[in-house]
């Protein structure tokens, strides 16, 4: 047997039915959509409809809310961190960052910044510089003889209006 010998036997594939080609096909006038009504019009119905009773969606409560000021923190473990350190790919000499943990292939979107997990084991010493750790991962990194840097916190808007408040008093 070769190759261009191979085909299907009888009957394996079936082809699809041509709809509306004429009252002899069994198919024809309505092409199998009924009389009338909107479901025999092109286009589809109402997504979610049921017939006038309260859609399941409208049914079920509402819950929760999208926080617009939630941070997209790029998540890193730092079994993950040794394990690509171990691998060659992650280079230990400078600071560790968002650029090179991403090069590496360890922190995956996070437009706000890298946050170190603890989880897993490091045994590098390691300089990182990222926007957020857990009190774990300090204690990890710090006990493994590194260090993490994070960014100075910004004073709130609240904190910036009580300091000119204090500097108009003091003219």
């Amino acid at each position: 047997m070769k190759l261009n010998e191979i085909s299907d036997n009888n009957g394996a594939r079936k082809g699809r039915m041509r709809v509306g080609r004429g009252i002899g096909s069994g198919k024809g006038k309505t092409a199998g959509r009924g009389q009338k009504g909107a479901k025999a019009r092109s286009g589809v119905s109402i997504n979610g409809f049921e017939g006038g009773q309260m859609p399941l969606h409208m049914r079920l409560p509402k819950r929760g809310f999208n926080n617009i000021f939630a941070k997209d923190y790029a998540e890193v473990n730092l079994g993950m961190v040794q394990r690509v350190i171990d691998a060659g790919k992650l280079d230990i000499s400078g600071t560790v960052d968002h650029a090179a943990l991403k090069a590496a292939g360890l922190a995956r979107g996070g437009k706000d910044g890298v946050r170190l997990l603890a989880k897993g084991e490091l045994t590098s010493k390691v300089a990182f510089k990222v926007a957020g750790a857990s009190k774990g991962a300090f204690a990890a990194v710090e006990k493994a003889g590194g260090s993490i840097a994070l960014p100075e916190a910004q004073p709130s808007e609240q904190e910036k209006k009580a300091a000119r408040r204090e500097a108009n008093k003091a003219k």
